[in-house]
């Protein structure tokens, strides 16, 4: 990702052969394409260079309408590099555009009657995806790690019986090959936002991906991590603001609201906010979420618990399926006024 790159922005209407024919020529220099197509043109980033590309050999190719310098280091992210919304397709969910998404269940899978009735709760209510961890990296050796691939299977059950499609956190290279043969996404946690090697797989991955925000990460820093998942040739990434660690003593974290008006106008991809862990209070989780919301968020990631008390992960944070429930009637207020769907 070295040097000036440059996008390859193809005409309205340029037809395939066009399109693979730039591409060609891009590989044939010993750098790397990436098509990116859009709604009404296809643009082409170049990567991979170590000094300055030269405009000129891709300027006369037929279907070529011109060839701009991406500047921001992050180059396929960019809305340079494309200028409308990216949606995602999560199992059949659109994430992104005019649509609110709300991602909800438990913090960890603890069993089948658990994440049965969370999941039931969250579906009810009129929640889009689910939510769960197999894979739990906890701060404490000692805590609940989460239940692996039993975990992987109870929530592909959960799926059956509600149709919700399912997204959940890889840890490592040998959890992501079971997190994409079960779920629907692939979650990359916050501690895990700069481990190199897991991001490249994840963009080798063929299920979408959701990147959480590091808790100190900048938003440079948080753009590249997407970027790397991009120019390995997955670009279904979606971000996710899940708070940053401040001198705050009333909250878990700082939920940092003001960074989706940023992604929004440096990126295209969709980016949701996750008040549970941004908060680690219940109690402020809904007034949070109607904020990220109000910000311009394309929806929610909230834990759901049928007995937080006595939940063996992030209890605290949780909130019940009834909470959940007020928390959609509310949402489905809010989401007009701001031209939302939910």
């Amino acid at each position: 990702m070295e040097g000036a790159t440059v996008l390859v922005v193809m005409q309205q209407g340029a037809a395939e052969t066009e399109v693979q024919a730039v591409v060609a020529a891009v590989e044939a220099r010993g750098l790397k394409a990436h098509a990116i197509p859009g709604s009404e043109r296809t643009a082409i980033g170049v990567t991979g260079n170590r000094g300055a590309v030269e405009a000129s050999a891709f300027e006369s190719l037929p279907g070529v309408l011109e060839v701009i310098r991406v500047t921001h280091a992050y180059k396929l992210v960019s809305r340079e590099a494309k200028a409308e919304d990216t949606v995602v397709d999560v199992g059949g969910v659109k994430v992104g555009g005019n649509r609110l998404v709300v991602v909800a269940g438990p913090c960890a899978v603890e069993s089948l009657e658990q994440t049965l009735a969370v999941a039931e709760g969250v579906k009810a209510a009129g929640g889009h995806l689910l939510r769960g961890g197999a894979y739990k990296p906890r701060t404490s050796p000692y805590s609940f790690q989460g239940l692996g691939e039993e975990g992987l299977k109870i929530l592909a059950q959960a799926r059956e019986k509600t149709g919700l499609p399912v997204v959940t956190e890889a840890v490592d290279l040998e959890s992501l090959d079971l997190v994409e043969e079960y779920a629907d996404a692939i979650q990359i946690g916050a501690r895990n936002m700069q481990n190199f090697s897991l991001l490249r797989r994840a963009g080798r991955a063929r299920k979408p991906v959701l990147l959480k925000r590091g808790m100190s990460a900048t938003l440079e820093e948080f753009l590249m991590s997407a970027e790397y998942i991009l120019s390995e040739g997955n670009y279904q990434v979606i971000l996710c603001e899940r708070g940053v660690r401040t001198f705050s003593d009333f909250s878990r974290n700082t939920l940092d609201l003001a960074v989706v008006p940023a992604v929004k106008r440096l990126s295209h991809l969709p980016i949701l906010v996750d008040p549970s862990h941004g908060t680690g209070r219940r109690e402020k989780v809904r007034p949070l979420s109607r904020a990220a919301v109000a910000v311009g968020a394309d929806g929610l990631l909230v834990e759901v618990h049928n007995d937080p008390d006595r939940a063996l992960s992030d209890g605290p944070q949780s909130i019940t399926p009834e909470m959940f429930a007020s928390l959609i009637g509310e949402l489905s207020q809010i989401a007009p006024v701001l031209g939302r769907e939910l």
